[in-house]
């Protein structure tokens, strides 16, 4: 059956227009001036008032990650349902590799685990922890998988970290490749330095999580990662970019014509080393994350929403990344290097962003752009993902502008928490109705989707790159 979003305005990334929107199967099939569209046939949504925006795309979720002793608490089937209840209709999640493991093997792994649970369409990204022969040959062969972005660390000793040797050929395998080279900037052996300095103090709170993490680590190890994508001419995105030195380093090399991109996190626009991580008690173990929040004092809060606002920072995703206090959170106390590292977000990033709209922070264009259009087009699923045009796949949210959210204590969210890093904020919005390739997966009686409908999404190359 086709159906018509009629009444609603239309939002992309370069404008705003009221329009009638045609589904016809699982695909956009027209877009017609108001009143123009089919009068009889289709299925009408009455989208008077609301906004009609591609559905999100986060390109950075770590559903089931295993991570210090325990696993992230979200599975696939639980993470992308709550992200259809916030609006998100894509995924990109990470295949992790530890030493010793075969890429492949791992790749295999992740399918496994999401195929016939995922409520909306998702694809991947490789982490790369031990870059040999075997892992540079399998980066050709991930790259005809549809798999065409690579991530790289410089912190977590033993984990995932990759010397400066290893992350030259990784680089120079992806400038060979086309793939987009995908960067944890954080100064690991400084860091790690700084945490048995503090624990030694008896400093064992989650607030020194932020403190043996400083920008000065991350800042220095960004400056490095361009410096090897610049020798070797691969593209660089550095994910979660949390302090303003940090986009300084991006921001330069832009300027200097290197293809160098930087996300944000929601948590690093809102939140802050004093009042989170700060928090009472064990209190803060709640927003243990890495990069860590930064001190508002310093304003790294208002340095980001700037750079989004400038395109020194291109997109928003969320390192989504959840952990339960119970057990898992926990398992830190005593010692704060030991509290699993992430935030949930995937549910809130839509009305997190939106909430930069009713404050004037970005424009409705630049919401869209920076949490589905960027993205799609960042990591070669625009066309299909990341846009409202004849021929796109339908996935479409319509979202009350005069609506509104509350995030609730305990679980009133839908991610597989007991808690919410969100707890007690208002947003002036609300997601009304969200689809995925034509079908309604969200709607006024909440969620009617099915665990399974998501399909794998092959990616293209990146599409910022000639």
């Amino acid at each position: 059956m086709s159906t018509l979003i009629q009444g609603g305005l239309v939002i992309s990334a370069t404008g705003s227009v009221p329009a009638d929107v045609l589904v016809d199967g699982e695909t956009i099939a027209a877009i017609f001036a108001p009143g123009r569209g089919p009068a009889e046939g289709p299925n009408v949504i009455d989208a008077t008032g609301k906004y009609v925006i591609p559905g999100g795309v986060d390109a950075h979720t770590h559903m089931e990650m295993p991570f210090g002793g325990t696993f992230a608490s979200d599975t696939f089937e639980t993470g992308t349902r709550a992200a259809a209840w916030g609006g998100t209709t894509t995924i990109v999640d990470f295949v992790v590799q530890y030493p010793e493991q075969r890429v492949l093997d791992q790749y295999q792994a992740w399918h496994a685990k999401a195929a016939g649970h995922c409520a909306i369409d998702y694809g991947f990204h490789q982490i790369l922890s031990d870059v040999q022969d075997e892992s540079l040959k399998a980066m050709d062969e991930l790259i005809a998988e549809g798999v065409t972005s690579f991530k790289l660390f410089m912190a977590y000793k033993g984990v995932f970290l990759s010397d400066d040797g290893q992350i030259l050929r990784a680089f120079q395998k992806g400038a060979d490749n086309g793939a987009m080279m995908m960067m944890h900037a954080e100064n690991g052996a400084m860091i790690d330095v700084l945490v048995q300095q503090a624990l030694a103090a008896g400093n064992t709170s989650p607030y020194f999580h932020g403190l043996t993490r400083p920008w000065q680590a991350e800042a220095e190890a960004t400056h490095r990662a361009i410096m090897i994508a610049d020798l070797t001419g691969a593209p660089l995105y550095v994910v979660h970019v949390s302090a303003k030195q940090a986009v300084e380093q991006i921001a330069a090399a832009r300027d200097r014509g290197l293809n160098v991109f930087g996300e944000t996190c929601p948590q690093y626009l809102y939140l802050s080393l004093e009042e989170q991580l700060g928090a009472p008690g064990f209190e803060g173990a709640k927003w243990v994350c890495s990069t860590p929040l930064r001190s508002r004092a310093e304003g790294h809060q208002d340095h980001m929403w700037q750079s989004l606002r400038t395109n020194d920072i291109q997109m928003v995703s969320t390192d989504h990344c959840p952990f339960c206090m119970k057990d898992q959170k926990e398992m830190g106390i005593g010692d704060f290097s030991k509290i699993p590292n992430g935030i949930g977000s995937v549910e809130h990033r839509m009305d997190l962003m939106y909430q930069g709209v009713v404050t004037g922070q970005i424009t409705r264009e630049r919401w869209v752009e920076i949490t589905s259009t960027t993205p799609a087009r960042m990591f070669g699923l625009y066309g299909r993902k990341g846009v409202i045009q004849p021929g796109a796949d339908a996935d479409i949210v319509v979202y009350d502008p005069q609506g509104h959210t509350s995030i609730g204590v305990g679980r009133t969210h839908h991610m597989n928490m007991d808690y919410s890093a969100w707890e007690g904020f208002e947003i002036d919005g609300h997601v009304d109705l969200v689809m995925s390739r034509g079908s309604v997966i969200v709607d006024s009686s909440g969620y009617v989707g099915r665990a399974g409908h998501g399909r794998y999404v092959p990616r293209g190359l990146s599409q910022y790159l000639a």
